[in-house]
């Protein structure tokens, strides 16, 4: 199961493992009361891409689409999986304000990844 989750939200039993996917750490928030058990800066989209789509829901469609070509062939997807085929609740925890972020973006694409075994 994957969930997604604002890293400022407190931690819930069920989180499973926490990883934390984006490429800067979250503003103000101290490691500890993150309980973050994995961050994966390579699982969060390049510079490049990140400041290209703002958070823009118009340009969704187009992130989703250049944010999954820079996942392919990604080890930070690789690791996501292997935790997720041995069973066990992964959680991507996100900064960002709006609904439409790499998080959102990346559980899409592992989902669609496990649905082709």
């Amino acid at each position: 199961m994957i969930k997604v989750k604002r890293v400022y939200e407190p931690p819930s039993e069920d989180d499973g493992l926490r990883v934390l996917v984006d490429r800067l750490w979250p503003r103000g928030l101290s490691r500890e009361s993150a309980k973050v058990d994995l961050w994966l800066r390579d699982a969060a989209p390049s510079d490049e891409l990140r400041r290209w789509f703002n958070h823009d829901p118009s340009r969704w469609d187009e992130f989703k689409s250049r944010y999954f070509e820079e996942l392919r062939g990604n080890r930070a997807v690789d690791q996501l999986l292997e935790v997720l085929r041995s069973g066990r609740t992964i959680t991507l925890l996100y900064a960002a304000r709006s609904p439409y972020n790499n998080a959102v973006a990346l559980k899409e694409y592992l989902e669609s990844l496990l649905a082709k075994g």
